[in-house]
């Protein structure tokens, strides 16, 4: 198939094919990425010494080469060369979908920029498969990865995620977790989670719960095995509660200045303060004046 669309393709460049591969249980790879792997010309892995085995289990027999965090620009350039030269490289990841939460993302951006095609063959991945697994609202979420390292930006991802009305997914890695949870809990206040670890592997867990519960649990029970923790989003009824209490303490005058400050004419700073007293317009003018 490949060596057809080679044919087929005017320019004689490459392309590069995003494959996505299990993420425990070896069963959950398609067809169509096993036949991928198998006629291109070179396969990116973020970690060769892992991917072997992968490959040698669905006798793949492909060159491989690593690319991953600490080369993924120089070796995307040389990468590049190959796939303008006419070569096919598909792309893995340690396990998942390339490009989620690992260095596939730079190298995509500039095989694109360079012309180059790029398509993804859909599979496994851990935040999509938390997610369905957690019990909490499907429709709308947001996936956090890793929280950064850094202590600064660390907590200032916290102090945003506070008010995500959005179901929430994070990474995390078992010996960094009570930390996590901690700060979780200390930062967004209790609410539902689902900790899913070892995900797709034989001893997979869901353990739906708080972040006070969990929290108290691996405190007890040492992590193991690579988790993700699903939160709920904060609740759009409890932040109307709150900002309406802040009302309470202001004086019309005040309330119409704080909207004022944030950049709003008279009129509309008057309209929306009215709005949350549930109050006319006409009163706030008499409060005004």
């Amino acid at each position: 198939m490949i060596k057809e669309e080679k044919e087929a393709s005017l320019s004689g460049v490459g392309r590069l094919y995003l494959c996505a591969t299990p993420i425990g249980n070896l069963e959950d790879i398609t067809l169509r990425v096993i036949r991928t792997l198998k006629e291109v010309d070179l396969i990116a892995a973020e970690d060769t010494r892992g991917s072997i085995k992968l490959l040698n289990h669905f006798d793949i027999h492909t060159p491989m080469t690593s690319y991953h965090e600490y080369n993924r620009i120089e070796k995307a350039h040389t990468l590049i060369a190959k796939m303008l030269a006419g070569s096919n490289v598909a792309l893995i990841t340690d396990a998942g979908t390339p490009g989620i939460s690992d260095p596939g993302e730079d190298l995509v951006r500039l095989s694109m920029e360079a012309g180059i095609e790029v398509t993804s063959l859909p599979g496994a991945c851990a935040c999509v498969t938390a997610l369905t697994l957690s019990g909490l609202p499907t429709r709308r979420f947001c996936f956090e990865a890793f929280l950064p390292a850094d202590k600064k930006e660390r907590r200032q991802i916290l102090e945003e995620l506070k008010n995500e009305t959005r179901t929430i997914i994070l990474y995390e890695a078992p010996h960094r977790l009570v930390r996590t949870l901690t700060e979780l809990y200390e930062t967004l206040g209790d609410r539902r989670a689902t900790v899913c670890r070892e995900l797709t592997k034989k001893h997979e867990t869901i353990f739906a719960t708080t972040l006070e519960k969990a929290l108290a649990w691996y405190q007890e029970n040492e992590p193991r095995g690579e988790c993700v923790i699903v939160m709920e989003g904060r609740s759009r009824a409890e932040m109307k509660r709150e900002e309406q209490q802040q009302w309470e303490t202001l004086t019309i005058p005040e309330h119409v200045a704080l909207y004022e400050a944030q950049g709003m004419e008279r009129k509309e700073a008057m309209k929306a303060a009215a709005k949350d007293r549930g109050i006319s317009k006409r009163e706030v003018y008499a409060a005004l004046v």
